[in-house]
């Protein structure tokens, strides 16, 4: 008798490799799919370990352009930041990688994917999601939600156990539990000691960006070119003839991150709101993305009418949840996105960045399209405003406040 067909999404850690030798053990073929999305990963030693587990074979996809260019970048357009602080690094990959296995499990003929991602996290919303919103008639075995898992693994000690058992090589260990999420945007820690809100994070964590103590002792400065809201080149170092200009997306992050992390820039330690109702703490790396939304916004309230700037902060709030919360390939995150694109038209010009000390400072602006006028605000000419025109304006606005006062003095007496 044949048996069922399950594709994957494998990251070669701990949970997976223990997943993947469990659903083995429950009488499925399993292929794994593995998206690069710009993580350091040695993709030929993953294939190799998932085969010694016994999967019948292992997908690699490079997806780094596919990622940056459809997802990473248009969430930077689109100013996507959830809770004012996280730039959506593990939010933004989870659809980008569930095409990949939508695409693949269609390919092979297979009933069901799997995935790692735990019963309280977000991932398994995003995932499962994306994927039925990708492929409706598709199954999905999720065994952190599974009782006969669940019940058996308490948590990574019993996977470190099973997986020394099974003979699994994994790189966590009883005295660094932490899980890392990697892409070419961000690199996320949690769990373990991190779960601790009042712990300080363990010295030498972080991996893309260096302790402020050993960044560089000088400033660089960067012009980053946007086209309608969209990143499309970096001049490294701004105002030089012989300046490197780095247009192609993929070099524009990978530069980015690598100038970013030899500053100390794009490190957060935040605790966020799981869209199950759960508070978090999460550790955040994200270079080239702080830099790149820095930028826009400055650009953005230089070019945009003070009114669309603001119903646009409305909008990328409500955007940002729903890419947060797994709804990416929803109705809603399609019309909102849409609203957001129209309102970059203006967004295009050239911001000057300083990247110092973990700090972006920008330095000076300058855009065809911007709203902003000089002369109309200029202290030395009149550019066409009538001074007299504010008394009016002021006497207009102080009639409510006046109306105010004299309310609350009489009902004191």
């Amino acid at each position: 008798m044949a048996k069922d067909l399950v594709v994957l999404a494998y990251s070669g850690g701990l949970d997976t490799s223990c997943i993947l030798k469990w659903l083995i053990q429950k009488n499925y073929d399993v292929v794994c799919y593995m998206a690069d999305i710009g993580q350091d990963e040695d993709f030929g030693k993953a294939k190799q370990k998932a085969k010694a587990i016994g999967a019948k074979d292992l997908i690699v996809e490079d997806l780094r352009n596919e990622f940056v260019t459809n997802y990473m970048l248009p969430a930077i357009q689109m100013g996507l930041v959830y809770e004012s602080r996280y730039y959506l690094g593990t939010s933004l990959a989870r659809p980008c990688i569930s095409v990949g296995i939508v695409n693949a499990a269609k390919k092979l003929g297979a009933k069901y994917v799997s995935h790692g991602a735990t019963g309280k996290g977000n991932d398994q919303v995003r995932f499962e999601l994306s994927v039925y919103s990708l492929w409706p008639e598709g199954k999905i075995i999720a065994p952190w939600r599974l009782p006969e898992f669940y019940e058996r693994f308490q948590g990574r000690s019993d996977l470190i156990e099973f997986a020394k058992k099974e003979n699994i090589p994994v790189s966590a260990t009883p005295k660094e539990p932490w899980s890392t999420d990697e892409n070419i945007m961000h690199i996320s820690y949690e769990s373990g000691v991190l779960e601790d809100p009042s712990a300080i994070p363990p010295n030498g964590i972080y991996k893309m960006t260096r302790d402020l103590q050993q960044t560089e002792d000088y400033p660089c400065n960067i012009d980053i070119s946007f086209d309608k809201g969209v990143p499309i080149s970096a001049t490294i170092p701004s105002g030089h003839e012989k300046a490197l200009v780095v247009t192609d997306p993929l070099a524009l992050v990978e530069t980015l991150n690598k100038l970013g992390g030899q500053h100390g820039i794009g490190r957060i330690d935040i605790v966020e709101n799981r869209f199950l109702g759960l508070k978090s703490r999460g550790l955040y790396e994200t270079p080239a993305g702080t830099i790149l939304h820095a930028s826009h916004l400055d650009l953005e309230a230089y070019s945009l009418d003070r009114e669309v700037l603001r119903l646009k902060k409305y909008l990328q709030d409500k955007m940002a949840d729903f890419v947060y919360n797994g709804f990416w390939f929803s109705p809603e995150a399609t019309y909102t996105s849409r609203c957001l694109q129209m309102s970059q038209e203006t967004v295009t010009g050239t911001v000057t960045v300083r990247l110092f000390k973990g700090n972006v400072t920008i330095l000076a602006r300058k855009s065809a399209t911007s709203l902003y006028n000089k002369e109309l605000v200029s202290m030395d000419v009149a550019g066409g405003f009538s001074p007299g025109d504010s008394t009016g304006f002021i006497n207009i606005n102080a009639l409510r406040l006046k109306e105010y006062s004299r309310f609350t003095a009489q009902t004191k007496l």
